[in-house]
């Protein structure tokens, strides 16, 4: 459906659910950081306080601009692909950037302290997905903003891009989730379960995690919510399907 010639109407509900993407990411990232000032100190570069950098800069980069990152292209339905695509790419970076700070700072908590990196189920899914998010980036670059990728490769390789975005964003709710639990029990132990406030706010900050996730994914999935394809990109998959089946225009 049009608004008018050559530009898409936005579907109704969408801009209702991104709206509610958008609250709930900005306090999922909010929250994060009221948990860290309250019950853990704050957050510093040096000294204990240098650990909580990683929960927040993760929650930051890894879920909530991620996840902006992939809806990049419901929200913007009708500007230019290449705009469009560096925008998804440039979230992306961030996201990575923000990300790596996060995975230097636990890393050097951890050396500093004489503490085991790399034991948990955590920290095993967070370097599996931190992995999984940095090739996926570079993939995406040689294939959609590298100018040497051809028009039939990117018809290709697009639906496994667009899968295993989606599946590293849920293997990163799901790795935040463990983390905040784990952080949990290692200090409040046994009282976890008498309802101390910490918890009962840390429980809640998980809901909301699984929440914006929820709602990013239901964005995706709606095929009516697609971005619908411009009239560059329509004549670029004619011209395709023209030298791949072996039609000409003046056949038709």
């Amino acid at each position: 459906m049009e608004s008018r010639a050559g530009v898409a109407a936005t579907p109704g509900a969408l801009p209702y659910y991104v709206a509610l993407s958008q609250l709930l990411g900005l306090t999922v990232v909010a929250m994060t950081g009221a948990w860290l000032g309250l019950y853990r100190g704050g957050i510093a570069w040096e000294g204990t306080l240098q650990f909580n950098v990683h929960p927040l800069c993760m929650v930051i980069g890894l879920i909530f601009l991620q996840g902006d990152a992939l809806l990049v292209y419901r929200v913007f339905r009708n500007e230019a692909k290449r705009t469009t695509k560096v925008l998804h790419g440039l979230l992306h970076v961030l996201a990575l950037i923000i990300a790596l700070v996060g995975l230097v700072a636990v890393f050097d908590y951890h050396r500093q302290k004489g503490y085991a990196d790399l034991y948990s189920l955590h920290s095993w899914c967070g370097i599996l997905v931190f992995v999984l998010y940095f090739v996926q980036w570079l993939l995406g670059f040689s294939f959609f903003l590298f100018p040497g990728a051809s028009f039939s490769l990117r018809s290709r390789y697009r639906p496994q891009h667009v899968f295993f975005g989606a599946t590293i964003f849920v293997l990163s709710v799901g790795t935040a989730l463990l983390g905040l639990k784990e952080a949990l029990l290692f200090k409040l132990g046994a009282k976890y379960s008498t309802f101390e406030a910490e918890g009962v706010l840390a429980n809640v900050l998980g809901l909301l995690l699984a929440s914006f996730g929820v709602t990013v994914l239901y964005i995706l999935t709606r095929a009516d919510w697609k971005r619908p394809p411009q009239a560059e990109e329509q004549a670029l998959s004619m011209d395709f399907k023209t030298l791949t089946e072996g039609d000409s225009p003046s056949s038709q």
